[in-house]
C-alpha cells in the first residue's frame, strides 16, 4: 500500500490525533500555494530523534550533514535562532528572563514519509516499502476526537512593556545614527499559561483553519515539547543545484471592508519605507547567497510582490542562484542562517545589537523549521509566528524591522498585529493584552 485515500483535512486531523501517542512531525502548506508550496509532509515513528546543543557549532553541522546526506533517511528538523548566534561567533550575554533550553538542532530521521499533494489531491507514502502498511494502519486507526469548546482565557505576559519596547526602538535609531546598523529586527517575547484543555493539537487545528500559511509546521519533539508554526516565510529552498530565498519585509493589516482592503493594499505597495526595508534585506541575501553560488548566477526574480493572508498583507521578494559544485548543507546553513529578514543588516553587527537589547533568548522563534527529503530536496521556513509549548506554557516572539524613520508606537502596534493570530488561537484577548503590558 503506497496510497491513502483521505482529504488533506481528514489526514491532518488523524495525524494530530496520532501525535498524542506517537512522535509525529508535520509540515503543511495548508493549500495556500505561495512560492510554489503545494505539499503536506509527515513523518511518524522516526528511526532516530536527536536534540543537540554543542559549544561548537561545527559539531552540530557535522551531525546535520551526515544525517541529511544519508540516502536511507528523510529528515524533519528545527534550528534555533540562538544556534545562529554561535554560528556567527556571537557570544551571547546572560539574559534577564530564563527559558527552558531550546536545542540548537532538533532532528527526526524517517525511513517513510507521508506526502499529500494539494494540487492533485493525492496522498502517498515514500521511502521503505516494507513499512508502508504499518504507517498506513497507524493513520487509519487514529480516529479524530472532537475538541471541547474552551471559554477560559490564557494568561499572557510579555518581556517588554509598551514603554520599554518603544524606548528600545529609539535606542536602535541611535545605533543607526552612529552608523552601526541600517535596520534592526526587534522582537518581544510572549509567554502564555494555557488552560488545561487547550492542547497543541487544538491550537494548530484552529490556526490552520483561521490563518493558513504556506510554511506551517507541527512537531512533537523530545523533552515533552511541541512546536506550532504558521510561518508564511521561506528561508531557502534547494532543488537540484538551484537555491532560492524569499524574505518578507513590509506588513499591513487587512481591511474590514473590500474598499478599505484595497486602500490598505495600495498603501503598502506604495510605501517607500517598506520598500526600502525590503531592498536592504534583498541586498543582504544576495550577498549571503553569493558565498555559495556560482559567480554571476544570483538574481532577484521578484521584488516587492504582494502576498495576501487572512489578516495581513506582506511584501515578498525572491532571490535565487545556482549552487557551486559540491556545496554541503552545512555550508548553505553557514551562509544564510539566520535569515537577514529577522536580524537586519549588516547581519553580524546587528545580531550583536539584538543580543544586547533583547532580554530573553529567542529560542526557536526566528530560527528555522524544514526538511530534507529522500530526493534530497531541501526546504526551510523562517520560524516566525511560531510557538513552543511545554506542558501548559506557550512561548513565542513577534517583532519587526526598525529603521531611522520608524515611529516607535507604530512599531509596537505592528508587533501586536503579527501576534494577533497566535493570541487569538490561545484565547488571549488582544485589547486586554495591550493594556496589560
Amino acid at each position: 500500500m503506497n496510497r491513502i485515500n483521505l482529504t488533506a483535512d481528514e489526514l491532518v486531523a488523524r495525524l494530530l490525533e496520532l501525535s498524542k501517542t506517537e512522535n509525529v512531525c508535520l509540515l503543511d502548506s495548508c493549500g495556500v500555494g505561495h512560492l510554489g508550496s503545494h505539499l503536506l509532509l509527515a513523518g511518524i515513528r522516526p528511526v532516530e530523534s536527536s536534540s543537540i546543543s554543542n559549544d561548537s557549532a561545527e559539531k552540530t553541522l557535522e551531525f546535520l550533514d551526515s544525517t541529511l546526506t544519508n540516502e536511507n533517511f528523510a529528515s524533519i528538523f528545527s534550528l534555533s535562532y540562538d544556534f545562529g548566534q554561535k554560528l556567527q561567533g556571537i557570544c551571547s550575554r546572560e539574559k534577564e528572563i530564563s527559558q527552558l533550553e531550546e536545542p540548537d538542532l532538533f532532528l527526526a530521521a524517517y525511513s517513510v514519509l507521508l506526502i499529500h499533494d494539494y494540487v492533485t489531491g493525492e496522498t502517498k507514502l515514500s521511502g521503505d516499502k516494507a513499512q508502508f502498511a504499518e504507517i498506513a494502519d497507524l493513520v487509519f486507526d487514529s480516529e479524530p476526537t472532537q475538541h471541547p469548546n474552551i471559554l477560559e482565557q490564557s494568561k499572557i505576559s510579555s518581556n517588554f512593556s509598551r514603554r520599554e519596547y518603544m524606548k528600545i526602538v529609539q535606542q536602535i535609531q541611535e545605533y543607526i545614527r552612529d552608523g552601526e546598523t541600517y535596520q534592526t529586527n526587534l522582537t518581544q517575547q510572549f509567554r502564555a499559561v494555557l488552560p488545561e484543555a487547550m492542547t497543541p493539537q487544538r491550537i494548530f487545528e484552529v490556526l490552520r483553519k483561521s490563518h493558513p500559511a504556506a510554511f506551517s509546521a507541527f512537531l512533537t519533539r523530545e523533552k515533552g515539547d511541541t512546536v506550532v508554526s504558521i510561518s508564511p516565510e521561506r528561508l531557502a529552498s534547494i532543488a537540484g543545484n538551484k537555491i532560492s530565498a524569499s524574505p518578507i519585509k513590509g506588513t499591513k493589516h487587512r481591511g474590514t471592508t473590500p474598499k478599505l482592503d484595497r486602500a490598505l493594499e495600495k498603501e503598502l505597495i506604495q510605501s517607500e519605507k517598506d520598500k526600502a526595508e525590503n531592498t536592504m534585506i534583498v541586498d543582504l541575501l544576495r550577498n549571503d547567497l553569493g558565498r555559495i553560488c556560482e559567480f554571476g548566477s544570483v538574481k532577484v526574480e521578484k521584488l516587492y510582490e504582494l502576498e495576501v493572508h487572512a489578516s495581513l498583507f506582506h511584501l515578498v521578494s525572491t532571490i535565487s542562484g545556482e549552487l557551486k559544485k559540491n556545496v554541503t548543507y552545512s555550508e548553505v546553513i553557514k551562509a544564510i542562517f539566520p535569515s537577514g529578514s529577522i536580524t537586519g543588516c549588516p547581519k553580524i553587527r546587528t545580531m550583536g545589537i539584538i543580543d544586547k537589547l533583547e532580554n530573553a533568548n529567542r529560542g526557536l522563534s526566528m530560527g528555522a523549521i524544514g526538511y530534507c527529503g529522500f530526493d534530497k530536496r531541501f526546504d526551510l521556513n523562517v520560524a516566525i509566528r511560531t510557538m513552543v509549548i511545554r506542558k501548559n506554557e506557550a512561548v513565542f516572539n513577534v517583532g519587526g524591522g526598525i529603521v531611522i524613520d520608524s515611529d516607535p508606537e507604530s512599531e509596537y502596534l505592528e508587533s501586536l498585529l503579527k501576534a494577533k493570530a497566535l493570541l487569538g488561537a490561545i484565547n488571549a484577548d488582544l485589547d486586554s493584552t495591550q493594556k496589560a503590558i
